[in-house]
């Protein structure tokens, strides 16, 4: 969709919409034509850009390293395996130096979990305006419809509902283990008589719901945290490409101080997308080393 024929506020809302599909107020289904559908479809709606993005991604990521795999020798790796088993040994290093216990699963969830988040926070590098042009020629060419009323964000992980759902089911993981290692007297031992703990039976009573208050709290704040640490910055990045890209209907001069803009967001966004996906990655083992061993 071009810039030029609707203002920069319909131009930012476009850009921020998801392709939604969901049940219209009248009990139909269907796809959302305005932003204002999207919103009425409510918590039952599927936001199908994001589904579409991050499944794919997440096929690549297996399909790469499976070609990899297949393509590993005893000799000096190059081109796709030389740059697969860089990332593995990065893995193995951050896994060894934070997680201390015995689990043959954090390794490759640490894996996992940082190339598909790179990948994902990759697509803020592409142009803003490219793939939703296409998919909006497309929309307009097969379909017959209308491109303003075609949404399709291509980042994953400015959706919160994708950042939530990994932070949610990597620490539905992290309770699973928690209780497996622990046990569930541990566990509750855990939310609480601590931090404050007391020798006389009384008093550790009374420390109990203000120990399971606190510990509760911090409980619930790790995955709402780490969902919205990565949705937050790139969510952020995302708008600053956006209004980086309303400036190139502003004139020629305004357009080529927002190409060297753009040139220098990205060359620094690069550092982001990479930071984003370490710390995911980081949180998650640190998270799995304290399932593992008590306070």
């Amino acid at each position: 969709m071009s810039s030029e024929t609707i203002t920069s506020s319909q131009y930012i809302k476009h850009h921020l919409t998801n392709w939604t599909y969901g049940q219209h107020p009248d009990g139909s289904w269907g796809f959302a034509h305005t932003a204002e559908e999207a919103a009425q479809m409510g918590f039952n709606a599927i936001h199908v850009d994001t589904m579409f993005w991050s499944i794919s991604l997440g096929f690549l990521f297996l399909w790469l390293f499976r070609k990899a795999a297949k393509q590993a020798t005893t000799g000096v790796p190059t081109g796709v395996v030389n740059f697969c088993e860089w990332i593995v040994e990065f893995i193995d290093v951050s896994v060894r130096g934070s997680f201390t216990a015995k689990n043959n699963l954090v390794a490759p969830m640490a894996l996992t979990i940082f190339v598909w988040i790179f990948l994902m926070n990759f697509m803020d590098l592409i142009p803003v305006d490219v793939l939703p042009s296409i998919a909006g020629y497309i929309g307009a060419t097969f379909f017959g419809v209308d491109p303003h009323h075609v949404y399709f964000k291509v980042v994953p992980t400015t959706d919160p509902n994708a950042t939530f759902g990994m932070a949610l089911a990597v620490y539905a993981v992290v309770l699973f283990y928690t209780i497996k290692v622990k046990g569930f007297g541990g566990f509750a031992a855990e939310l609480t008589m601590q931090p404050f703990q007391s020798k006389n039976t009384i008093i550790q009573l009374i420390f109990i719901p203000v120990n399971f208050l606190l510990e509760f709290v911090s409980l619930i704040a790790k995955p709402v945290s780490l969902a919205l640490r990565l949705f937050g910055n790139m969510y952020a990045g995302e708008m600053i490409f956006i209004l980086i890209a309303i400036m190139y209907s502003a004139g020629w001069a305004m357009g080529i101080f927002g190409g060297f803009l753009q040139l220098g967001w990205a060359i620094f966004h690069i550092l982001i997308i990479t930071l984003q996906a370490f710390i995911f990655m980081t949180l998650t083992i640190v998270y799995m080393e304290m399932a593992h061993h008590d306070h």
